[in-house]
């Protein structure tokens, strides 16, 4: 009888042991496949923002915008204004926007940044480098401080990635090897 109750026993605690095995690979399954359909996500997230990127009217404006030349705020306003160059102003906005759209992304933890920084870093700091002194100026005169926040925090995330990556970018200089 001693016997029967000791193997009962050991079947017993196999069973809890078992069981316990069970739930802790299925809370591991569960856990990588939730980490899956969030890298999923992301990448879904992310390839509208590419494709974008990749849009021959979206570079065709952005090579524009790059050549614009102002000295201050109101120099850009008669130039490219909405009163005095509709297409500019376009452009611009369009421009603004994208970037603003994409911070919110990152500044919500939507999107990681690594994908934005590993694709886009160059035309984000260029783009920034290039219409900051415009959106300080509008903050300003407008008395509108958010105006472009998040492409301003998605700017300062990625030159940290890419002054961390490439220290010869904060000192300057960039490093050419003859």
């Amino acid at each position: 009888m001693v016997e029967l109750s000791v193997i009962r026993d050991l079947i017993a605690c196999f069973g809890v042991i078992a069981g316990f095995s069970y739930y802790i690979l299925t809370v591991r399954a569960t856990r990588r496949n939730q980490d899956l359909q969030l890298e999923t996500r992301q990448a879904q997230l992310f390839m509208p923002i590419y494709a974008k990127l990749n849009d021959k009217e979206f570079m065709k404006d952005f090579g524009t915008m790059l050549t614009w030349q102002w000295e201050d705020y109101e120099d850009f306003m008669n130039k490219y204004g909405p009163y005095t160059n509709l297409d500019a102003w376009s452009i611009m906005t369009a421009c603004i926007d994208y970037y603003e759209g994409i911070g919110v992304l990152v500044k919500r933890n939507l999107i990681d940044i690594s994908f934005i920084d590993d694709l886009m870093s160059g035309l984000i700091i260029m783009s920034w480098d290039k219409l900051h002194d415009y959106i300080y100026g509008w903050r300003e005169l407008r008395n509108y401080p958010q105006f472009g926040e998040y492409f301003e925090y998605l700017y300062n995330e990625i030159k940290a990635i890419a002054e961390e990556q490439h220290p010869e970018i904060k000192r300057g200089i960039i490093a050419s090897e003859d």
